[in-house]
Protein backbone atom coordinates (compact mmCIF):
# COMPACT_ATOMS: atom_id res chain seq x y z
CA UNK A 1 0.00 0.00 0.00
CA UNK A 2 1.54 3.39 -1.02
CA UNK A 3 0.16 6.51 1.04
CA UNK A 4 0.51 9.69 -0.94
CA UNK A 5 -1.04 12.27 1.66
CA UNK A 6 -1.20 12.61 5.53
CA UNK A 7 -3.82 10.88 7.02
CA UNK A 8 -6.19 12.91 8.18
CA UNK A 9 -5.60 14.35 11.84
CA UNK A 10 -8.26 15.53 13.97
CA UNK A 11 -7.69 17.45 17.71
CA UNK A 12 -10.13 17.01 19.95
CA UNK A 13 -10.92 20.48 22.15
CA UNK A 14 -13.24 22.77 23.76
CA UNK A 15 -13.21 25.68 20.68
CA UNK A 16 -12.68 24.21 17.71
CA UNK A 17 -13.02 27.20 15.55
CA UNK A 18 -10.35 29.40 17.42
CA UNK A 19 -8.13 26.22 17.97
CA UNK A 20 -8.50 26.06 13.53
CA UNK A 21 -7.73 29.71 13.49
CA UNK A 22 -4.78 29.46 15.44
CA UNK A 23 -3.41 26.77 13.03
CA UNK A 24 -4.68 28.18 10.24
CA UNK A 25 -2.93 31.56 10.77
CA UNK A 26 0.44 29.24 11.71
CA UNK A 27 0.08 27.27 8.71
CA UNK A 28 -1.51 29.92 6.13
CA UNK A 29 -4.09 27.83 6.09
CA UNK A 30 -7.81 28.38 5.40
CA UNK A 31 -10.28 27.88 8.07
CA UNK A 32 -13.42 26.47 7.22
CA UNK A 33 -16.98 25.13 9.23
CA UNK A 34 -19.32 25.62 11.92
CA UNK A 35 -20.78 24.50 14.98
CA UNK A 36 -18.08 21.65 16.62
CA UNK A 37 -16.21 20.98 13.36
CA UNK A 38 -13.97 23.22 11.51
CA UNK A 39 -10.89 22.24 9.20
CA UNK A 40 -7.63 23.41 7.74
CA UNK A 41 -6.76 22.43 4.56
CA UNK A 42 -3.37 23.14 2.34
CA UNK A 43 -3.89 23.99 -1.09
CA UNK A 44 -2.55 20.56 -2.18
CA UNK A 45 -5.28 18.79 -0.01
CA UNK A 46 -3.52 18.25 3.52
CA UNK A 47 -6.20 18.95 5.93
CA UNK A 48 -6.44 19.61 9.86
CA UNK A 49 -9.50 19.02 11.72
CA UNK A 50 -10.62 20.11 15.15
CA UNK A 51 -13.77 18.71 16.90
CA UNK A 52 -15.42 20.06 20.14
CA UNK A 53 -15.26 17.88 23.23
CA UNK A 54 -17.48 18.82 26.34
CA UNK A 55 -15.10 18.72 29.23
CA UNK A 56 -12.00 19.04 27.41
CA UNK A 57 -8.71 18.30 29.37
CA UNK A 58 -5.52 18.88 27.76
CA UNK A 59 -2.83 17.02 27.95
CA UNK A 60 0.12 17.60 30.88
CA UNK A 61 3.66 17.73 29.39
CA UNK A 62 5.90 16.18 29.98
CA UNK A 63 4.07 14.46 32.73
CA UNK A 64 2.23 11.65 32.26
CA UNK A 65 -1.14 12.11 34.58
CA UNK A 66 -2.89 13.03 31.31
CA UNK A 67 -0.64 11.69 28.22
CA UNK A 68 -0.55 13.84 25.28
CA UNK A 69 -1.27 10.44 22.82
CA UNK A 70 0.42 12.66 19.92
CA UNK A 71 1.71 16.06 18.95
CA UNK A 72 2.85 17.95 16.17
CA UNK A 73 5.94 18.98 14.39
CA UNK A 74 6.33 21.72 12.33
CA UNK A 75 9.21 22.12 10.44
CA UNK A 76 11.06 25.65 9.96
CA UNK A 77 14.06 27.55 8.61
CA UNK A 78 15.08 29.46 11.82
CA UNK A 79 13.71 28.69 15.82
CA UNK A 80 14.53 32.53 16.45
CA UNK A 81 12.56 34.01 13.73
CA UNK A 82 9.35 31.12 14.32
CA UNK A 83 9.39 31.50 17.68
CA UNK A 84 7.67 34.99 18.39
CA UNK A 85 5.22 34.65 15.49
CA UNK A 86 3.94 31.33 17.12
CA UNK A 87 3.93 33.24 20.38
CA UNK A 88 1.95 36.28 18.78
CA UNK A 89 -0.61 33.50 17.31
CA UNK A 90 -1.39 32.26 20.66
CA UNK A 91 0.53 29.62 21.23
CA UNK A 92 3.13 28.82 24.83
CA UNK A 93 6.32 28.14 24.81
CA UNK A 94 6.79 25.20 26.98
CA UNK A 95 9.53 25.70 30.37
CA UNK A 96 10.82 22.44 29.41
CA UNK A 97 12.52 22.71 26.30
CA UNK A 98 14.76 19.00 25.99
CA UNK A 99 16.57 19.63 22.63
CA UNK A 100 18.66 22.41 21.11
CA UNK A 101 17.01 22.15 17.52
CA UNK A 102 13.09 21.91 18.28
CA UNK A 103 11.41 23.81 20.49
CA UNK A 104 7.74 22.97 22.52
CA UNK A 105 4.89 24.54 22.57
CA UNK A 106 1.62 24.49 23.57
CA UNK A 107 -1.65 25.29 21.60
CA UNK A 108 -4.34 27.59 22.88
CA UNK A 109 -6.14 24.29 23.96
CA UNK A 110 -2.85 22.88 25.59
CA UNK A 111 -1.86 20.48 23.01
CA UNK A 112 2.12 20.32 22.51
CA UNK A 113 3.63 20.69 18.97
CA UNK A 114 6.98 21.73 18.34
CA UNK A 115 9.16 23.70 16.09
CA UNK A 116 11.95 21.92 14.11
CA UNK A 117 14.63 23.05 12.71
CA UNK A 118 14.18 22.31 8.77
Amino acid sequence: MAIARIPNVVLDCPDPKSLAEFYGALLDWPVTGDGDWFTIRADYGDALHFQQVENFTPPQWPGQAQPQQMHLDFMVDDLDAAEPEALALGATKHEYQPGNDFRVFLDPAGHPFCLCVA
